[in-house]
C-alpha cells in the first residue's frame, strides 16, 4: 500500500518551508520513525520522519525546493522490501571453459576499472560545508562527523584541515556560488530590520571575575555533584542580568508602535552558535530560577541547537539577549539589538590584566562587558546604571544569593 508523506502542519508565523537535505534515495528501504529529510524554515530545521516501514518509492521535490503545510513530499510503499544490489563479482566473472581465452588486456581491465577514481559523495553536507569539501578535495567519508546522527559538519571539515588533513593545491583560487539558507536569509532581515529601525547606542563597562572564578573553583565540584550540571559563567550573566533588569524595567521593555510594553519577567534569549547561523533560544523567568536551572536550560537548548532539535517555540518571545563573543576569542564588540527587544548584553573573553586595586597594582581575570539599546526609550543614564549593576554584581557575586 502507498502511503503519502507530507509536510508537517506549519506554525502561523511560517508561510512555508525549504528542503534542506533528503536522507535518503528512491528504492532505499525506510523504517518507522526513521528521518527521511530536514525542512528549514527562516527560524528552525525540522525532521520528517517515516510514518511507517516500507521503501522509498517517489520523490516529488528535490533539495532546494519550498513547500508548505500538509503537501506530499514523498510516498512510501508501506511493507516492501528494498530490493537486493546485484552481486559485483557476477559481472566478472567469465562463462564455464572461457577462462583460456581471456587475453591479459581482458583480465586487467576489472583491476583498472577498480582503482579509477571516484568522487566523494558531498550530498549530505550543508551548502557551507560542501564548498569546503570541495575547494579542499576532502572526502567527507575521512572526517568523523559531530553533526546530527553523526553527520559531518563544516567545523568538522575545517577542524580536519587544521588537523593536517587534504587541502587545496597550492594556487588554487575556488569560488562558487551558493544560495543563503533560509536561517541565513532572516538573520540577515533582522539586522536589516534592527539597523533602519532602532537608534542603537552602545555602553561599556568592565569586570573583575576574580571572585566569580574562586566561586567556581571552591564550589563547582560539589555544584555538580549535587545538580548533575557543570557550574558555568553564562548562568552568573544571565541571573545578574535577570536581578538588574527588575530595578531597570525600561531596559526590559519594547516599542510597539507608539506604546512602550513593560515586561514583568525576565525571559533571556541566550544567543548560540550553530552551523547554519546565529540563535536565540529563550531562558523563561529567570528571574525565579536558581543557577543549577539556569545551568541546565543553557545546555539543553546548546545541544539541541547542534543537533537540529531546537522547536519554534524555542525560539519564540524574549525579552533581552545576552552573547558571548568571548568563545570565539572576541575582546570588544557592539552587538545589535534584537527587535523588538530594546538591549542586549554582550559577554568578551576573559584576560587577565593589571589594575589597580586598593592602591596597588595587581594581576586580575577582567572582561569587558557591552550594552547595546534603543536610544528611543532607554537614555543613557538607564543603560549605564543598568550595567554598572551588573558589574556590581560579577565583582560581588553573593549579592545575587541575597537578591541584592
Amino acid at each position: 500500500m502507498s502511503i503519502e508523506v507530507k509536510v508537517p502542519v506549519l506554525p502561523e508565523s511560517v508561510s512555508d518551508a525549504t528542503i534542506a537535505t533528503w536522507h535518503k534515495k528512491v528504492g532505499d528501504s525506510v523504517r518507522r520513525d526513521e528521518n527521511l529529510l530536514d525542512l528549514e524554515t527562516d527560524k528552525v530545521v525540522l525532521e520528517v520522519p517515516s510514518p511507517v516501514d516500507g521503501v522509498l518509492k517517489e520523490l516529488r521535490f528535490k533539495e532546494g525546493d519550498t513547500v508548505t503545510s500538509s503537501q506530499v513530499v514523498a510516498i512510501i510503499e508501506a511493507g516492501a522490501i528494498a530490493a537486493a544490489p546485484a552481486p559485483a563479482a557476477a559481472a566478472a566473472t567469465p562463462p564455464v571453459g572461457a577462462a583460456s581465452a581471456a587475453t591479459p588486456k581482458t583480465a586487467a581491465a576489472p583491476i583498472a576499472a577498480e582503482a579509477a577514481p571516484t568522487k566523494a559523495d558531498t550530498s549530505q553536507l550543508s551548502p557551507a560545508g560542501r564548498f569546503v569539501a570541495e575547494a579542499n578535495q576532502i572526502n567527507p567519508a575521512d572526517v568523523a562527523g559531530t553533526g546530527r546522527h553523526n553527520q559531518v559538519t563544516k567545523e568538522d571539515l575545517v577542524n580536519f584541515i587544521k588537523a593536517g588533513g587534504s587541502a587545496a593545491p597550492g594556487g588554487a583560487r575556488p569560488e562558487q556560488r551558493v544560495p543563503m539558507t533560509r536561517i541565513r536569509q532572516r538573520i540577515a532581515e533582522r539586522m536589516m530590520q534592527s539597523k533602519n529601525s532602532i537608534a542603537m547606542l552602545t555602553s561599556f563597562n568592565e569586570v573583575n571575575l576574580g571572585k566569580v572564578m574562586a566561586m567556581r573553583k571552591e564550589l563547582g565540584e560539589p555544584f555538580e555533584k549535587t545538580h548533575g550540571i557543570k557550574l558555568g559563567f553564562m548562568s552568573f550573566f544571565a541571573k545578574a542580568a535577570a536581578n538588574a533588569l527588575q530595578k531597570y524595567p525600561v531596559v526590559n521593555s519594547s516599542v510597539d508602535g507608539t506604546d512602550v510594553i513593560y515586561h514583568g519577567y525576565a525571559d533571556i534569549s541566550i544567543a548560540v552558535a550553530t552551523e547554519k547561523g546565529l540563535v536565540t533560544p529563550v531562558l523563561r523567568n529567570v528571574e525565579q530560577q536558581g543557577f543549577a536551572d539556569i545551568e541546565q536550560g543553557i545546555a539543553n537548548y546548546a545541544k539541541a541547537a547542534r543537533e537540529g532539535g531546537l522547536k519554534l517555540e524555542d525560539l519564540q518571545g524574549g525579552t533581552f539577549t545576552i552573547t558571548n563573543g568571548g568563545t570565539f576569542g572576541s575582546l570588544m564588540s557592539t552587538p545589535i539589538v534584537n527587535p523588538p527587544q530594546s538591549a542586549i548584553l554582550g559577554m568578551h573573553a576573559i584576560k587577565e590584566r593589571p589594575i589597580a586595586e586598593n592602591g596597588q597594582v595587581v594581576i586580575a581575570p577582567m572582561m569587558y562587558i557591552a550594552l547595546s539599546y534603543d536610544h528611543r526609550i532607554i537614555d543613557g543614564k538607564d543603560a549605564v546604571l543598568f550595567l554598572v549593576d551588573i558589574k556590581n554584581q560579577l565583582e560581588n557575586p553573593h549579592r545575587m544569593l541575597l537578591g541584592l
